[in-house]
């Protein structure tokens, strides 16, 4: 929909593919409700309209990245003015984000020009640890909830990280993106119990799994959320997307790894058991589709390895073979999860 970390999260936009896609994940995945992120504000209104005609419910989440807290709030101003017109037609199903995750994927919370820049200052750990950040944070999301209310009249959440201690008064949900790694795996559910202490609803409204369980990495950002982007050689996706050189540079995988459907698939329906037995409201998998990361047999050029899809994209122009109109096939994990939900 928008940019993932400089590059474009969907390279080609296609109206006819995005429809056919929610019928799937409304039908197929058996998913109520669908949170859509991106930066087009045009995009995200086109999909959200199309989304709220097949019934589902919208959680509607402009993302604007390292950007000054000026023009963040400008921006998300912009987008909540214009998810207004949807709000009239579809007041019960339409939740708008003023953000997520904004300690990090904002400047003037913590140090740092970029998002690398700022998780990768040794000073920001410390800082985190002793709470520097919720007082800028909450003063922020105090300005964007009133400019938003003024012009947006629907539900108003944030999607937090699970060390932000967000004002919650503020909102209609709780929201937490809210990742179970290997690192936080055994108080995964205790972190999560100051959420319900809102009387609101919580939503998980981030959660997922790479495709291969050596892809969690040791280190980095990426690795602590067990999603496996760090597997990916940013250099060569980089050049590869530049003009004219970027045929000649192929993007791979760093290091050997083994593709694991069979393991993100039980990572996903245990941990989706878990937070129905922690009480939340709801969950979003992150993600559905991920283009920018296609498959391939070879698994030095598998970057769908490093994705928390539950489709793995072809690179190629090719199509799969369950939805010989798409041009992706579904991973175990999507068949999982479908028959979780379909259950639930």
């Amino acid at each position: 929909m928008g940019i993932q970390y400089y590059f474009n999260w969907r390279p080609i936009f296609d109206l006819k593919t995005v429809h056919r896609e929610l019928e799937i994940i409304k039908n197929d995945l058996h998913c109520n409700s669908v949170r859509i992120c991106g930066l087009s504000i045009e995009r995200l209104m086109i999909v959200a309209e199309d989304a709220l005609k097949q019934g589902l419910e919208v959680w509607l989440s402009p993302l604007l990245w390292d950007k000054s807290q000026k023009e963040t709030l400008d921006y998300i101003t912009k987008a909540a003015t214009a998810a207004e017109r949807l709000q009239h037609g579809w007041s019960d199903k339409l939740v708008f984000s003023v953000g997520s995750e904004l300690t990090l994927f904002m400047q003037g919370i913590v140090e740092g020009r970029n998002l690398q820049k700022r998780v990768s200052n040794p000073r920001v750990l410390s800082k985190l640890k002793a709470g520097e950040h919720n007082k800028p944070l909450n003063e922020f999301l105090a300005r964007a909830n009133e400019k938003v209310r003024s012009v947006f009249h629907g539900k108003v959440t944030y999607a937090s990280l699970v060390f932000e201690l967000v004002d919650w008064s503020l909102f209609d949900f709780v929201g937490v993106d809210h990742y179970r790694s290997k690192r936080i795996e055994d108080k995964y559910v205790e972190l999560l119990k100051p959420s319900f202490a809102h009387d609101k609803p919580v939503v998980i409204t981030e959660f997922g799994y790479g495709t291969c369980q050596e892809g969690i990495g040791t280190e980095g950002f990426l690795s602590s959320t067990g999603l496996g982007g760090d597997i990916v050689d940013q250099r060569s996706q980089f050049l590869h997307h530049l003009p004219l050189l970027g045929r000649f540079v192929r993007p791979h995988v760093k290091g050997n790894h083994v593709r694991d459907e069979g393991w993100q698939a039980s990572q996903l329906v245990d941990q989706l058991t878990v937070l129905d037995s922690a009480g939340v409201d709801g969950a979003f998998v992150s993600q559905f589709v991920s283009p920018l990361w296609p498959y391939d047999d070879n698994p030095r050029y598998d970057l769908d390895m490093a994705s928390s899809s539950l489709v793995k994209s072809f690179g190629d122009g090719g199509h799969g073979t369950t939805y010989p109109d798409m041009p992706w096939e579904p991973k175990e994990s999507f068949r999982a999860v479908a028959n979780y939900y379909a259950a639930h």
